[in-house]
């Protein structure tokens, strides 16, 4: 039984406003949920919505929120050792408590291993099933399974999955949690895969193109997107650049009475303002000098699906009364062309630049926005739905090892912390591409570190004034400056004393090992190594 470290990091995090009758866990507003309303919630929802359903609410909701928690855990305890961090979540996370106890925790992220048993004494959730309906011949603890299987999934950079094997709801004296790789259990539920099966698409190519998510602003759009999944109305997705929209784009589609039909895109910033009309509508033979043979342009090709035009505030004052037309009359004429033709296409659009202050200044028509703005969706940028992280960066490390046929183990814990700590200015489009450079980085059957994610000089922009230096710490300008004094300190010890690389290589091993009490694992963790790595450095120094 591991004993569980302090938590006065957490508790200093909530704040009582007595007076207004609000609590705050740092910036948000919590609210206290006794245990006769999640009686009444419960039950309401187990009733209106079936067994089956209310606990896949429960379960997806706990799951957003451990996703979330863990990464509250790696800010709050940045520089801990791995036990230290992931009780944030064991420990009452400021607001939440999901177990008492750490039965057995190994984990090697760089192997992608990952195996506990976790216990939990006073369920509130098999309290309240206890006093409605007695004795369950299965378990009943769904948001806190969700909970602790979201967490770990984030925190282990891999999709974790948390099974009760035993339930107080059962008639057992505690629940028994144990976690292990989605993968390696050998079946699952619909609930209890840590991705939504609804929102998987149906082909392997649309997998490779899915992207993941369990925050809030993912919740919000794709619940945008599953109330016009019926309907044929236009969608305008709003964001920074490299948020996904075209990829929400084609979740849309995907949902839509069209899926069957093509899905055609076409980049309004990436075509010459000259060009734009012929790739929109097409041209007609004799056009002007070349065009010897018709060709037809965007809009046909989607006929009787969908049409996606990205940047659109880059068309011209024409090409944007030529696509409002076509939105209101459903026929427009080819570049050269007297005659029209009739189109059935959905309109989808998106921008990255807000089109109301392009439209106040003259800059976009007015009637071609409010017929594209039928139901605006704003995109978060990803910092500011940080529990997608985890899901994209495996996503993205099984998408370009398939492509670039690499083996690649996983993520180090240092690098997967990076990563979660990140500020993305290029968003998930920034994500995507720094996976695929370690990717092809990485040798094979090791795990990615943040050599592989950062070269050069390169360095991770975490908050305003910090960075994150190649070892993985957080450091501000005046600690750079200290880490290069120590540097330089270190190097002038060295020539005095005439040792050479490998004996500190080895002092730096031996300290590692002797801070981690004699486990491998865990010195090759805070060293950034393979398990496999390291003990091939100690066989050198004879240890």
């Amino acid at each position: 039984m591991k004993q569980l470290p302090g938590y006065a990091d957490l508790t200093k995090r909530l704040r009582f406003s007595p007076e207004q009758g609000r609590i705050w866990r740092d910036s948000e507003r919590c609210v206290l949920l006794s245990q006769s309303a999640l009686t009444t919630l419960r039950s309401q929802l187990v009733v209106q919505l079936g067994l089956a359903r209310a606990r896949r609410l429960f379960w997806d909701m706990g799951f957003a929120e451990g996703a979330r928690c863990a990464v509250e855990a790696k800010e709050l305890r940045p520089d801990r050792g791995f036990l230290e961090a992931f009780a944030v979540g064991p420990r009452p996370c400021a607001d939440r408590v999901w177990l008492d106890e750490i039965e057995t925790l190994d984990s090697d992220s760089a192997s992608g291993h990952f195996h506990g048993s976790f216990v939990v004494h006073d369920s509130i959730e098999a309290a309240v099933h206890l006093a409605t309906d007695g004795v369950s011949a299965d378990s009943v603890c769904w948001l806190q399974t969700g909970f602790a299987s979201g967490f770990a999934s984030s925190f282990a950079g891999q999709p974790i999955v948390m099974r009760e094997i035993e339930c107080q709801g059962m008639g057992d004296g505690a629940c028994l949690l144990h976690a292990k790789p989605e993968a390696e259990w050998p079946e699952l539920d619909d609930v209890e895969k840590s991705v939504p099966p609804q929102m998987l698409a149906n082909s392997q190519a649309d997998r490779h193109e899915f992207v993941p998510g369990v925050s809030a602003g993912y919740h919000a759009v794709r619940n945008m997107i599953e109330r016009a999944a019926g309907t044929d109305a236009s969608l305008l997705f709003l964001g920074e650049t490299g948020v996904g929209k075209e990829v929400f784009a084609k979740m849309a589609h995907r949902a839509s009475l069209r899926k069957d039909a093509p899905f055609v895109a076409l980049n309004c910033a990436a075509i010459p303002e000259g060009l734009i009309e012929a790739e929109l509508f097409g041209v007609a033979k004799g056009a002007y000098t070349g065009a010897v043979a018709s060709r037809p342009g965007r809009f046909e090709l989607a006929h009787g699906g969908t049409l996606f035009l990205d940047e659109i505030s880059m068309l011209s004052p024409l090409a944007q009364s030529k696509v409002l037309r076509v939105i209101q009359e459903g026929e427009f004429a080819r570049d050269g062309d007297t005659r029209t033709t009739r189109v059935d296409v959905r309109l989808l659009a998106a921008s990255n630049i807000d089109l109301e202050t392009a439209m106040e200044a003259g800059h976009f028509r007015a009637d071609l926005f409010f017929r594209l703005a039928t139901l605006p969706i704003q995109v978060p940028p990803l910092r500011h739905r940080r529990e997608d992280i985890p899901g994209l960066m495996e996503h993205f490390r099984a998408k370009y090892a398939r492509r670039h046929r690499r083996e690649v183990a996983g993520f180090t814990a240092r690098s997967i912390n990076a990563l979660l700590m990140h500020e993305y200015p290029g968003n998930v489009r920034e994500l995507e591409r720094m996976v695929e450079r370690a990717v092809l980085l990485v040798n094979d059957r090791e795990a990615i570190d943040l050599r592989h994610l950062f070269l050069g000089s390169d360095r991770m922009r975490i908050r305003a004034g910090l960075a994150l230096t190649n070892d993985g710490r957080v450091s501000g300008a005046e600690v750079g400056k200290e880490q290069d004094q120590s540097i330089s300190h270190l190097v002038g010890l060295l020539r005095q004393k005439g040792e050479g690389l490998k004996a500190v290589e080895s002092r730096i091993v031996e300290a590692a090992l002797e801070a981690a009490r004699g486990n491998v694992a865990q010195a090759a963790r805070d060293l950034g190594l393979t398990r496999r790595q390291l003990a091939s450095r100690l066989e050198k120094i004879g240890r």
